[in-house]
């Protein structure tokens, strides 16, 4: 998610029943332990700041999601398939999902019994579930999608345009247009379809797969073959010209929307040139196409870093695009475990804004640091640490950007370029599509250092104050 600048815990799990140890057991005696009971999945995941965010028991595969919308009333009809594999013997377990009616649900082709409590989705199969065991429930829905707004004052969600609409999701307006496990931790394959009125254009995720007219009505089916965090998720509806292309790493496809177009000639290009820059900095481009969308105008905010298609309300300036771009391996391949860890995306992600500058516009990393290390002590970038945001409502606030990118420039004044830089291929590298925490990356930059980084670490991502 890209900001204008101010200058210019692991999940609960029910103990195991114990059996006797062998220690105890006659000689000869096979040592059996007592299988698992079925349990009710947990409702969230435990994360620090949205304790109640994704869901227990499961490990969620894949999602098929068939989406039919309807410019009348904004309406929504709906299909999630999702392939899964339980972790634990399970008598029930729950999706995240937000507003519309649920008008039927299987598990395993079998009708569940459904059950809702705020945006909780709780299904009870007829039988039990196996642990270690896939399954893949079904559940219909339909309605008026609805936009969240966040802790922080932003909108996410479903979002009304003016011709369409808009699905942005960090960090859980996902669970407004599709049910599933909405936590960062349970990343998926996805393929998703919408059928739309035939003039218009449905744009999401990946590549497109098929595109059908008939009965005045088009399907577009859009395919993303690897793991993808739900609120990376992404569809935008209205009327977008689709310019396929790409540089000499991997193909692409950018959305215009006709309103924008005129002002966004440049962006296929410019898509092309960064992801380009990115794979000879970062290591090899992690996803099989990249992209951008660009809309009708004025929406949100903020850009967000939808996977392999950034999405932007109107033109993107440059940087603004470089931001986006950089996501795509630190925050969308690289992506943290808990929200407590938004600065690994954000922090890199404005760091490479800096080493874009650095090496096109001859403005050197080094001066952006000591632009805002002059802020004053009492400014809200020093408000608290960036690996520690005090609740949601800051998870995008000055420090997680701007302190984080500064981290990461003394880290690089610390170690050298060399050390730096292949700290940042490693990194990129050796978590691709995985979920990680800060503690991952300190280590890192240790092991490839051969330096004691630890005080640096504590000053610049974990204590109060300027530093």
């Amino acid at each position: 998610m890209r900001r204008p600048s101010p200058l210019v815990p692991a999940l609960l799990v029910p103990a195991l029943l114990l059996a006797p140890s062998a220690a105890c057991a006659p000689a000869g005696t096979t040592v059996r332990t007592a299988e698992q009971p079925p349990v009710a999945g947990a409702k969230g995941v435990g994360d620090p700041l949205f304790p109640t965010m994704g869901n227990g028991g499961y490990d969620v595969r894949h999602y098929a999601i068939a989406l039919s919308w309807e410019p009348k009333g904004n309406a929504l009809t709906g299909r999630a398939e999702i392939d899964a594999r339980t972790d634990r013997a399970l008598s029930s377990f729950s999706l995240d999902f937000h507003g519309m009616d649920v008008t039927g649900a299987t598990v395993d082709g079998t009708p569940a019994a459904v059950s809702r409590r705020g945006d909780e989705l709780r299904l009870t199969p007829p039988h039990p579930l196996a642990a270690d065991a896939p399954f893949t429930t079904v559940i219909s829905y339909r309605g008026t999608p609805l936009t969240i707004t966040d802790p922080d004052g932003a909108k996410e969600g479903w979002l009304p345009s003016p011709d369409g609409a808009v699905a942005l999701g960090e960090p859980n307006g996902s669970m407004t247009w599709f049910p599933g496990n909405h936590h960062p931790s349970d990343k998926a394959a996805y393929d998703l379809s919408v059928s739309v009125p035939e003039d218009l254009t449905a744009v999401s995720n990946g590549e497109l797969s098929k595109q059908e007219t008939s009965g005045g009505r088009t399907v577009f089916a859009w395919h993303t073959a690897e793991p993808m965090a739900s609120y990376l998720a992404t569809v935008a509806i209205g009327k977008f010209r689709l310019e396929r292309g790409g540089g000499r790493t991997v193909p692409q496809t950018v959305a215009l929307h006709t309103a924008q177009a005129a002002h966004a000639v440049k962006v296929p290009a410019q898509v092309a040139a960064m992801t380009d820059w990115g794979a000879r900095l970062f290591g090899p481009y992690p996803f099989s196409s990249t992209g951008a969308t660009v809309g009708s105008g004025p929406l949100t905010k903020y850009a967000l870093e939808t996977q392999t298609r950034p999405f932007f309300t109107h033109a993107p300036d440059e940087l603004s695009l470089v931001h986006e771009i950089t996501h795509q391996w630190f925050g969308d391949s690289v992506t943290p475990r808990t929200w407590r860890d938004m600065w690994l995306n954000e922090g890199f992600a404005t760091y490479g804004e800096w080493l874009w500058e650095e090496q096109h516009d001859g403005v050197g990393a080094a001066r952006s640091f000591d632009e805002y290390n002059a802020l004053d002590r009492h400014d809200k970038i020093w408000s608290f640490p960036p690996a520690n945001p005090p609740s949601a409502a800051h998870i995008s606030d000055d420090p997680v950007y701007y302190r984080g990118a500064m981290a990461l420039h003394r880290l690089r004044e610390t170690v050298g370029d060399s050390d730096f830089f292949t700290i940042l291929r490693t990194w990129a590298t050796e978590h691709r599509h995985a979920n990680v925490r800060t503690e991952d990356f300190t280590s890192l930059c240790e092991k490839v250092s051969g330096k004691n980084l630890k005080s640096l670490f504590d000053t610049w991502l974990y204590r109060q104050g300027k530093p």
